[in-house]
């Protein structure tokens, strides 16, 4: 099945090794999965889709590209905004003259209140429940967008910039397409155009002319779906890509960095691997088996596995540097006697199987299974199903999973991760859901009140109440934070510093070129 918004080359134009693939103006990119799923931003929220759409679209707001601090927030279609002193109004000004993609015409008010309502509803969007505290988002005019809340919230602006739901999408392009045909052939403002998918092998996105910051220096991006970790190595090392995700292995980055005309970067913020256990099912409703769990699992040696220079122990329920994290949170420590004593006060002096679905991404998969190597040692098996990670996904969504393994990043603010994790409007397979795998609850007053708390110690204080009472219920595992790692060419300057991306990919914009 072939897609396409243009006339199409030949592939192997497209892919053909040697000096096609060296133009300058080219940029090939090896991602670590088979295919990147649906191209809807609204709906898709894996590793692989998160960078690849960044390129494509913009928010009313985003974090400078090479950043992933909310305090380096900066206009992007809306040049200006305001807030009621109450927090409960924000207007925002758009940019006059910003062009959707494919010649739709003029990216307006009206455009911006059906993204964000979109964005709102289950029906068309993964983080729905984000925007549940609005109440209304209205065009005041062609360029001016008011947003109503119904309480204040800590994270307004990160739901307007250009990640997850705060993505701008051109209401044209959806209309005619329908939520599907958009899926595939998505249309947004950014700094590249869709231009052609072929599944399971690439999407090839082109330089957008009419890009309000400036045409980009790069002409063409192939992103090329290459699971294989030995073959991305291989095909950067041939220089038949110049950009790629790279392992998450302290090896990986000593050997790649060694190789002449190539670096590698770490950059934040780190994805957290959690360990959810749904409280719901046996033998997990148990909270002496879920402790036995927390105690099995060795925090240092997962760090020492994964690289002591690229990852980090957990510190809580919400990743380490996020304003309002618990830095010094109590969490269950390593102790294997201990968790062979609560098995047995359990009832399960044999031990016990957990069941697994899991995602085939090779870091992801090597972290689980050195997890099902320790919690063996305990007498807990766990029984792992491997699926590619569009199906994982969708899998753990249904909650077919009794152990779910979660490696993410949010908007660096504890609220965003208190809420799609542990509050109880976020249950998987309820009409709220987002991503509560563990049917987590026992910390829903603390997180409501704290999105409306105006004094910030007090908020922190909630914030860490709350983080509290979930380690206590063990309702999750925190365990190890990754950085981001990827390998580049020496020649491609992507035109800043780069520090963080919350879209776990590095920004490609209209400055990045190749040097030589």
């Amino acid at each position: 099945m072939r897609m396409s918004w243009m006339a199409g080359g030949a592939l192997a134009a497209l892919l053909a090794t040697g000096p096609a693939l060296a133009q300058k103006t080219t940029l090939v990119i090896g991602m670590q999965t088979q295919d990147a799923g649906v191209l809807d931003p609204h709906i898709n929220s894996g590793t692989p889709g998160k960078a690849l759409l960044n390129w494509m679209f913009n928010g009313l707001v985003r974090i400078k590209p090479g950043q992933a601090s909310p305090d380096q927030i900066e206009p992007d279609i809306a040049e200006s905004w305001t807030s009621s002193a109450d927090g409960k109004e924000w207007t925002f000004k758009l940019r006059q003259g910003v062009q959707c993609h494919h010649d739709l015409g003029e990216f307006t008010a009206e455009d911006a209140v059906f993204s964000l309502q979109r964005a709102g509803s289950k029906d068309s969007s993964a983080f729905s429940s984000d925007y549940s505290a609005f109440d209304k988002v209205e065009a005041v005019d062609k360029y001016t967008v008011r947003i109503t809340l119904k309480t204040p919230i800590p994270s307004l602006l990160g739901q307007v910039m250009n990640y997850h739901g705060g993505n701008m999408v051109c209401k044209k392009a959806v209309d005619t397409l329908g939520k599907d045909g958009f899926a595939r052939k998505p249309a947004g403002t950014g700094p590249f155009v869709f231009a052609e998918y072929v599944p399971q092998q690439y999407v090839k996105l082109v330089a957008n002319p009419k890009y309000f910051r400036g045409e980009p220096k790069i002409k063409e991006i192939i992103y090329r779906f290459i699971p294989s970790d030995a073959a991305r190595d291989l095909a950067l090392q041939a220089g038949e890509i110049d950009m790629m995700i790279g392992r998450q292995e302290q090896a990986w980055v000593d050997r790649t960095n060694k190789i002449p005309g190539l670096k590698v970067i770490a950059f934040g913020p780190a994805e957290m691997s959690v360990i959810h256990l749904n409280m719901t099912q046996p033998p997990l409703d148990n909270i002496k088996v879920r402790q036995a769990i927390a105690h099995a699992i060795d925090r240092a040696g997962i760090q020492q596995f994964r690289g002591p220079a690229i990852s980090r122990q957990a510190v809580s329920v919400v990743p380490s540097g996020y304003f309002g994290t618990h830095e010094t949170a109590p969490l269950l420590p390593h102790n294997l006697a201990r968790a062979k004593q609560l098995l047995t006060e359990a009832g399960f002096p044999n031990g016990v199987t957990i069941k697994a679905i899991h995602t085939t991404l090779p870091g992801m998969m090597g972290f689980i299974e050195a997890t099902q190597a320790q919690l063996k040692r305990a007498g807990i098996t766990l029984d792992i199903t491997p699926v590619e990670h569009p199906t994982f996904h969708q899998q753990i969504r249904q909650d077919l999973s009794q152990l779910v393994h979660f490696q993410a990043a949010r908007f660096p603010i504890a609220d965003v991760y208190l809420t799609q994790f542990f509050h109880s409007r976020s249950i998987v397979k309820t009409p709220t859901a987002v991503t509560n795998f563990s049917h987590c609850k026992v910390a829903d007053a603390e997180i409501d009140a704290a999105r409306t708390e105006q004094d910030k110690a007090k908020q922190v204080a909630l914030w860490k109440t709350a983080q509290e009472k979930i380690i206590n219920e063990v309702c999750a595992v925190p365990v190890n934070e990754m950085l981001m790692l990827w390998a580049f060419k020496d020649s491609l300057d992507l035109g800043y510093e780069l520090k963080g991306s919350l879209n776990l990919g590095p920004p490609i914009t209209e400055q990045t070129r190749f040097t030589k």
